[in-house]
């Protein structure tokens, strides 16, 4: 379903607490735990990814 997965930059290759990135089909966003791949995601919308990342880059 979702292309690469990406992690946050900020994250290095030794975090234990890593939120996966990646896009997926028909404009919408996956996220994931890095540490349980073959876990449960999240996914939403386009609309819904860049309302959260405003959000986040307002506080």
């Amino acid at each position: 379903m979702a292309s690469a997965w990406q992690k946050n930059s900020h994250s290095g290759s030794a975090a234990q607490e890593c939120v996966e990135v990646a896009r997926a089909e028909d404009r919408v966003v996956a996220l994931r735990d890095s540490k349980d791949p073959d876990g449960p995601m999240i996914v939403v919308g386009g609309a819904q990814w860049r309302a959260l990342l405003t959000s986040l880059k307002d506080r």
